[in-house]
């Protein structure tokens, strides 16, 4: 099993650069107001240290089985002893002592709890970082990945690099060939823009994760809670895995740390750049969320950047499965589009709130739907307040509303998620959030907005020709 340690010094001591002898570590531009740790520090906060420095276990070991106990055992009488008792963490509390902490104090702790039982999930993308923090703790650090057998060309070359960078072997973990093989043969090799991405993701990603945490006790992950909309606004710090299981099987056996939760992605990259940090070259093609080849695109100006993602389907629960414990809703509509918000959030504000913008009623945009001649025409946007993707475009639409008044373009909003779905699909054409219409004066029937360019200039290009 390919190993990714470090030999590098502990956190309080030295960091040898890897280009340059005079490198200093009280230079390194961190995340945060982290200061170097003492040890003492460490083992003084309540933190229970409980780590193997023994053999690496593989990511795919199963807990060891004791076959020396027999059945006569079962007979013999032995005095009544007290049990140990354990102390169990508290990581919820852990997780509070934490929110303040910068990335590279998270990771420390992480590593010097777990050891040789903890990994870092790396998927290619911006969320190398987390192994650059691991590099600067000094401490061992393993390394692992999904290799679905769908990534871009670009990711498997940064995979190389990454691996050269750091002196390191990325642990790859792949899918099970026969449960691909029936699912290709079955449904073909694009099936999942005919039916959500679950089932596909399930096989290539899901189950192959299981296996690989199954031999450990935590891993860290790049989950950030800027990153996807109604999923990942509430991740700790460090928690208790809601989803899986760790070497010692059953529940709460697997911690998960997410270091980066609290940090911008903005202030990921300001590192990234400063450290002089390798990333994917697919970033400087406009790709920011990073996934399998089919399921991955460009994000637009005034996109959110996980609407690079699984992009055919509707929805705010844009996971793959992988942290399919931050989904807390239970009320989804699990169609044939993926799985979609049912009745959107009774306490998220609503938005494209100006005197700029009309706001449509049931009535008020079936009557519209209704006319075959107009005294004006319409821009309409068919939304959902809690949708990121609308909300990334709230800015250019309600600037595009300002510059409209007084030209004879009436700009409106209806919002179509909730019992106002199922008639938004059927009657004005909504596929996804947010749904951009444009009702002619002289035409009943309205005109959807092709492109996902929601610029003020796109839009406005696209008002221009229509009226």
């Amino acid at each position: 099993m390919a190993l990714a340690v470090t030999s590098s010094n502990a956190i309080t001591g030295s960091f040898p650069s890897r280009s340059n002898p005079s490198y200093e570590p009280s230079k390194v531009l961190q995340l945060g107001n982290f200061q170097p740790l003492d040890r003492r520090d460490l083992s003084s906060t309540g933190v229970n240290v409980s780590r193997r420095r023994g053999e690496v276990r593989p990511l795919h070991a199963e807990p060891k089985k004791n076959n020396s106990m027999v059945p006569a055992a079962a007979t013999i009488v032995a005095p009544e002893v007290e049990a140990e008792k354990v102390e169990v963490e508290d990581y919820e509390r852990l997780a509070k002592n934490l929110e303040n902490a910068s990335p590279l104090e998270v990771i420390d702790k992480a590593l010097e709890k777990f050891g040789n039982d903890i990994a870092i999930a790396f998927s290619g993308a911006e969320d190398v970082a987390l192994i650059e923090y691991a590099h600067l703790t000094g401490r061992p650090y393993r390394v692992f990945s999904l290799d679905t057998g769908r990534l871009n060309p670009e990711t498997y070359k940064f995979f190389d690099t990454v691996e050269k960078h750091y002196g390191i072997r990325i642990e790859y973990m792949f899918p099970d060939a026969v449960e691909v093989q029936a699912l290709v043969r079955s449904k073909g090799l694009f099936s999942f823009y005919e039916d959500g991405h679950q089932e596909c993701c399930r096989v290539r990603k899901v189950r192959p994760l299981r296996r690989a945490l199954k031999g450990l006790r935590a891993w860290i992950t790049g989950q950030r809670k800027d990153q996807s909309p109604g999923t990942r606004s509430e991740i700790p710090v460090v928690q208790v895995d809601p989803s899986f299981e760790g070497l010692d099987g059953g529940a709460g056996s697997l911690v998960k740390w997410n270091p980066v939760a609290n940090v911008e992605g903005t202030d990921i990259w300001n590192f990234l750049r400063a450290m002089n940090v390798p990333v994917n070259t697919l970033h400087a093609q406009g790709y920011i969320s990073i996934g399998c080849e089919p399921c991955t695109r460009p994000v637009l100006p005034g996109q959110h950047e996980r609407e690079g993602r699984w992009w055919w389907e509707d929805a705010t629960a844009k996971e793959c499965g992988l942290h399919k414990g931050n989904i807390k809703d239970e009320n989804v509509n699990g169609t044939g589009n993926g799985a979609v918000h049912a009745n959107g959030s009774a306490t998220e504000p609503d938005i494209f709130t100006t005197q700029s913008v009309v706001t449509l009623s049931r009535p008020g945009i079936e009557n519209l739907v209704k006319m075959e001649e107009r005294k004006e025409p319409w821009l309409v946007v068919l939304y959902a307040p809690w949708c990121r993707f609308c909300q990334a475009m709230e800015g250019s639409y309600v600037e595009l509303a300002a510059k409209l008044e007084g030209s004879g373009v009436k700009v409106g909003k209806f919002r179509a998620d909730g019992d106002q779905k199922s008639f938004a699909e059927q009657e004005l054409q909504l596929g996804s959030f947010p749904t951009i219409l444009f009702f002619p004066k002289h035409s009943s029937r309205p005109i959807k907005y092709p492109s996902e360019k929601r610029d003020v200039d796109s839009l406005m290009a696209f008002v221009n020709a229509l009226r």
